[in-house]
């Protein structure tokens, strides 16, 4: 049940719209217009990171084998990441919500939750905060940003998704339930491929059929991400927004387009993982202890093994280093994985000693070279 409005709080989420492909366009104008996809080589089984709108429309999106990008969209245009340039224009975007409220919480380099129930600005209207943001985005960086306000964070990520790109959505509490409960069910968190066809052999195909579950009988189906589904569609998320300064862990995971135990085509989403993590850790001038490898398998068991290191790190190299072998444990029996992630934890801040280094790195551009090692 939804609370009273005065104990509501004002939630925003910010979603750069195709950013890392957004950036290559506004920096290369012979781009604009064209498909354009950021990731790995297509010839050595690379993955795609995030592609422009020219390109989704062919049905490229992350995290697919850029050789499939390729046989869909022949006239693709590959592009390598330049992961300095996307940090640097993630701290001009991180900079301006910083303006509003210092309840802020990256998710990654190119999107973010923002609680400004109470903000810098004194402004009553959070769809006025989250407009005046997406402005200011456009004038800085010369890009587009969607947006979604609500109560929660559920609720304002799914808004921010409605409309893109350069969206701006509104939930309000008296249209919360209403709008979950036509939500087509794939777009609710954690329902890919293999979950959503399961809840449609059972009739469900939005969230108005997932709402005569009980919360018995998704628990029955999906364990603990049941009950997450049961208190979703009602529109329940007390999950506050945490800043970068209260943060424990920085990880990133990804649900595969297709299940997969291809170790070459997982190390290489690892990478671009890593990457992200190390950005993070750049960003909150922190290494961590701990490097945790997460996997959730096609019958949605979720496995995680952890590594406690003697030296901090903060370089994904360095994590790859202790992730790979983990992986490659976890393979050997067989099993596809639908999630993939890599966490790290124990954090504390970096000191102006040198760290020690970990006893083995991988450069990452010989990575394939153990691969192929075995």
């Amino acid at each position: 049940m939804i609370e009273c409005m005065e104990q509501l709080r004002k939630i925003i989420h910010i979603d750069m719209d195709a950013f890392y492909a957004s950036i290559e366009q506004r920096d290369n104008p012979q781009l604009r217009g064209k498909p354009v996809v950021v990731g790995g080589n297509p010839e050595r089984r690379g993955v795609v990171a995030t592609c422009s709108y020219e390109a989704r429309r062919y049905g490229i999106h992350s995290a697919m084998p850029a050789k499939t990008a390729l046989q869909r969209c022949p006239h693709a245009i590959f592009i390598t990441p330049r992961f300095e340039v996307y940090r640097a224009v993630s701290s001009q975007i991180m900079q301006i919500f910083q303006n509003y409220t210092d309840l802020v919480e990256p998710l990654s380099l190119d999107e973010a939750f923002l609680d400004v129930t109470q903000n810098k600005q004194q402004i009553l209207s959070a769809t006025h905060i989250a407009h005046a943001i997406k402005q200011q985005i456009h004038e800085t960086t010369q890009l587009t940003a969607s947006a979604g306000v609500s109560y929660n964070k559920f609720i304002a990520k799914l808004a921010s998704d409605y409309h893109k790109p350069d969206g701006l959505t509104v939930v309000p509490p008296d249209r919360a339930l209403r709008f979950l409960e036509h939500l087509p069910i794939n777009k609710f968190f954690g329902v890919g491929k293999v979950t959503a066809a399961r809840l449609r052999e059972l009739g469900i195909e939005n969230g108005a059929d997932l709402k005569q579950m009980s919360e018995q009988r998704l628990r029955e189906l999906f364990h603990k991400h049941g009950s997450m589904l049961y208190q979703s569609v009602r529109g329940e998320d007390d999950r506050p927004v945490v800043s970068t300064r209260e943060r424990k862990s920085v990880g990133k995971e990804t649900t595969l387009a297709e299940d997969s135990n291809d170790i070459e085509q997982l190390m290489e989403i690892l990478q671009r993982l890593a990457l992200q993590v190390e950005q993070r850790l750049k960003t909150l001038e922190v290494h961590a202890k701990t490097v945790t490898l997460k996997l959730r398998w096609s019958d949605f068991q979720l496995l995680t093994r952890s590594i406690s290191l003697a030296y901090p790190l903060q370089n994904a190299s360095e994590m790859l280093a202790y992730v790979y072998p983990l992986l490659q444990a976890q393979l050997s029996g067989g099993r596809s994985v639908r999630l993939i992630g890599v966490t790290v934890s124990h954090l504390a801040p970096v000191s102006g000693e040198p760290v020690v280094p970990t006893p083995t790195v991988y450069k990452m551009r010989s990575l394939w070279d153990l691969i192929e090692e075995g």
